[in-house]
């Protein structure tokens, strides 16, 4: 996490407005990338001490100081490599030679030498590898390939960004488009999460916090919260407000879609190859029809339901009809699922359920057509299903 010292920052009343990389940036950054590259193979801590001293030309302290930090990450250390015929590990050798010193009172030289002898080694390679496991005596290994200025300038955005929400107790993001990922990875990482539909049509609105929010911050729910911000950056459109210590006070960060910060990897497009296999088998069978996964979520109640895909009719828009895959599925988290649809009372949906894991009919959303599986989903069933049902019926949007 970056210092606060560190942070490109300005604070303005309650609020914080970060002062991103750019292009402007891009001349200093190609510098700053010259001197990383240039200690490839040299010892951590030698590039450490050089970049702690300005470069060799104009570039903004606080800007310079981020992007320095932030690159480091990328110019790892290599791990310590076993020595000498034995094979022998750093913090052996050290063992060895501060031994043999403990018991003799001849001098430094004499002692390294009687020890290299022993050990077969040259006296230069055993002094060379006896602290090389230490972070800062480790041997500078370049990324492959290097950043760009353009990517390092991004890179840093990103952790600027990161080191802000890792202070910050309490996150709304209100999403449009990709939520269902986002809820996904907030709950893995322990954090609380509440989905609620906007008013009047607005976008689904997240609310995101940890246990630290009842009671006090700790960096553990602050690099959860971090770990969110480049995953958003595949969503449609977000705007993100957190509530952070800054330099003594609580300042109010916005961040929002076009913010020039380095994004996640792309999320997968499927969950599991059954819904791949059902998405590719639906594709063939109907070419008139749009397969979209995971479509804007639906209100039911005061939460959403997030269908796992949308049939949209290419010629006729008004025919769309949902598809709910519930594969492996405890009784609770079906229960759970079911609660959810009846409250969406939605009129053309499609259940597919395990035939391994079925369920009584009772427990079933009146009226709902279920299609049962085993090991793959029958797409012509699933088809058919809903050519029926969008003969006259649509699918209520978000709102």
């Amino acid at each position: 996490m970056l210092p606060q010292a560190d942070l490109p920052l300005r604070l303005i009343d309650d609020r914080a407005y970060l002062d991103f990389l750019g292009p402007e940036d891009e001349p200093w950054l190609r510098v700053l990338l010259a001197e990383l590259a240039r200690f490839e193979g040299r010892r951590r801590r030698e590039l450490a001490e050089r970049l702690a001293e300005p470069l060799p030309c104009d570039a903004p302290y606080h800007k310079r100081r981020a992007a320095t930090r932030a690159l480091l990450r990328l110019w790892r250390g290599a791990p310590a490599l076993p020595v000498g015929p034995q094979g022998l590990r750093p913090s052996e050798l050290r063992a060895q030679l501060f031994g043999a010193a403990a018991m003799s009172e001849a001098p430094p030289e004499a002692i390294v030498a009687e020890v290299a002898n022993r050990l077969a080694l040259p006296a230069g390679a055993l002094m060379e590898s006896l602290f090389a496991d230490l972070p800062g005596e480790r041997r500078v290994i370049a990324p492959d390939p290097p950043p760009t200025p353009r990517e390092a300038a991004l890179r840093t955005n990103l952790a600027i960004a990161q080191a802000v929400l890792m202070r910050a107790a309490r996150v709304q993001v209100h999403v449009e488009g990709g939520v269902r990922p986002i809820v996904r990875l907030a709950k893995l990482r322990g954090l609380l999460c509440t989905v609620a539909d906007g008013p009047g049509g607005a976008p689904p609105s997240l609310e995101i916090s940890g246990p630290l929010a009842l009671f006090h911050h700790t960096l553990v729910y602050g690099r959860a919260l971090a770990e969110l911000l480049p995953h958003l950056a595949w969503c449609a459109r977000f705007d993100l407000r957190a509530a952070a210590a800054l330099r003594g006070r609580i300042a109010t960060v916005t961040l929002q879609t076009g913010d020039p910060i380095f994004p996640a990897a792309p999320p997968k497009p499927f969950d599991s190859a059954l819904e791949e296999r059902f998405a590719r088998d639906l594709a063939r069978l109907a070419p008139d029809w749009d397969v979209v996964r995971e479509p804007e979520p639906i209100r039911a109640g005061t939460s959403l339901v997030f269908p796992d895909f949308l049939l949209s009719h290419r010629l006729h828009p008004e025919r769309r009809a949902l598809v709910e895959i519930v594969g492996f599925w405890t009784p609770d988290y079906l229960a759970a699922k079911l609660a959810k649809l009846r409250q969406a009372a939605l009129p053309a949906c499609v259940l597919c359920i395990d035939a391994a894991h079925a369920c009584a009919p009772a427990d079933l959303p009146p009226g709902l057509p279920v299609i049962p599986f085993r090991r793959r989903v029958d797409a012509a069933a699933v088809l058919r299903e809903v050519e029926r049902l969008t003969s006259a019926t649509t699918v209520p949007s978000a709102a």
